[in-house]
């Protein structure tokens, strides 16, 4: 018994040890953010920007893959990956090296946007066949609403038709009958939001759907039946907040829809903050893991709005998601010898993929960097290093008792 004792007490040591060693200042950790983001972002947003994606982005497919890449691929990066970068790039310019990237990107990402909808460029990206594009201008519209001053009002007229005409076609086809119609809504949502025509029922009926899929404690079922999933983050909380924010901008829902919804993401926040284990890892568990930090999204959602719970501090998820990116992205496991994602988990690992996964969807890991869009000075920054909740617990410290809520 005596050695087990030891045993177990030098192995906490040294999981804390490992936690803590790489301990930084929030600026090496924003510089951190911004080179990985950049690392991810750079190859899509570039390509598109210089009409090469669809020569250079590699069609790298799971095992069993059901869908035509070819069609759909080349929306899903470019959706996934401007829905992560859009809040950072919706910052101010300024003269820091970070600015200076920061408006290299934005400038090449206005290209690349103008080139998606332009027929006669060779990177025309087409959202009238299929039903996968129902999903992918979703994030494209997402993006939209995360830095409209940034990313749409800049577009010149032709183009800003252009994407009108190509969410309108969507409305031809229908997709799953489960977090799919978020996509549905957020899509007519953003229409109603620059005063375009739109249509409510697929609107409401996302929203309806979503209230009687709320099984409890933050967590909604994806579909008539639960999911143990992270689908909750990738879809479900951050585009359901957002949705109902166009609606009570618009006068189109109560304050109170939004108020409760947005109070069950930041309850789900505290989920997905506490299962960053010591070292900064997470569970592999459920569909579409191959969309690596796109895990944390709600969290960093909920970081980015400033609305984490008051035990929760910035500093926390800023130490717990920043050794998860270290864990991910330190090295090339996750990226082939051109700087693409590559299928899988934290590796090369195509086993794990969805028969939907193709190299394009991958870039939803974007979605975990959405704090980003909180400028350097913000406390998520300038705070001093503080331990995240798993590292509190099995350090022996003192940590707020998890419980149920009954909203």
């Amino acid at each position: 018994m005596k050695y087990k004792l030891i045993f177990s007490a030098l192995l906490i040591f040294s999981q804390l040890a490992y936690a803590q060693k790489k301990a930084s200042t929030g600026a090496e950790d924003r510089a951190f953010w911004v080179k990985t983001l950049n690392r991810i972002a750079y190859p899509v947003i570039h390509n598109l920007a210089n009409q090469t994606l669809k020569k250079n982005m590699p069609l790298e497919k799971a095992p069993g893959y059901g869908l035509n890449a070819a069609k759909v691929t080349y929306l899903e990066a470019l959706g996934r990956t401007i829905a992560g970068v859009a809040p950072w790039l919706a910052l101010p310019d300024d003269d820091t090296a970070e600015g200076t990237l920061r408006k290299t990107m934005r400038t090449e990402l206005l290209k690349a946007l103008a080139n998606s909808v332009n027929p006669e460029s060779p990177d025309y990206i087409s959202y009238r066949s299929e039903s996968q594009p129902i999903v992918d201008a979703a994030y494209v519209a997402h993006a939209f609403l995360r830095a409209p001053k940034a990313l749409w009002e800049p577009l010149d007229e032709t183009t800003k038709k252009r994407f009108i005409e190509e969410f309108k076609s969507l409305r031809t086809r229908s997709g799953a009958y489960n977090n799919w119609l978020l996509f549905s809504g957020l899509t007519e949502g953003f229409l109603l939001s620059i005063g375009e025509q739109y249509d409510p029922a697929r609107v409401q009926f996302s929203i309806n759907k979503m209230k009687e899929w709320y099984v409890g404690d933050s967590w909604y079922s994806d579909g008539e039946k639960f999911s143990m999933d992270y689908y909750n983050s990738y879809v479900i909380h951050p585009m359901l907040v957002d949705l109902l924010k166009v609606l009570v901008d618009k006068k189109k829902a109560q304050q109170a829809d939004y108020d409760l919804a947005l109070k069950r993401m930041v309850r789900y926040s505290e989920y997905l903050e506490r299962i960053i284990s010591p070292e900064g890892t997470y569970p592999a568990y459920g569909r579409s893991i191959t969309y690596r930090t796109a895990a944390f999204q709600a969290l960093a959602q909920t970081a980015l709005m400033e609305k984490l719970p008051e035990y929760v501090k910035p500093a926390q998820v800023r130490g717990a998601l920043t050794r998860v990116m270290h864990n991910l992205y330190d090295g090339n496991q996750n990226f082939d010898d051109k700087g693409w994602l590559v299928l899988g988990f934290n590796g090369h690992q195509p086993e794990v993929a969805d028969t939907y996964t193709s190299t394009g969807s991958l870039y939803m890991a974007t979605l975990g960097f959405l704090t980003l869009g909180l400028p350097a000075n913000n406390k998520f920054w300038t705070d001093a290093p503080a331990p995240w909740t798993s590292l509190k617990a099995w350090s022996g410290e003192s940590i707020k008792k998890d419980y149920k809520v009954e909203y």
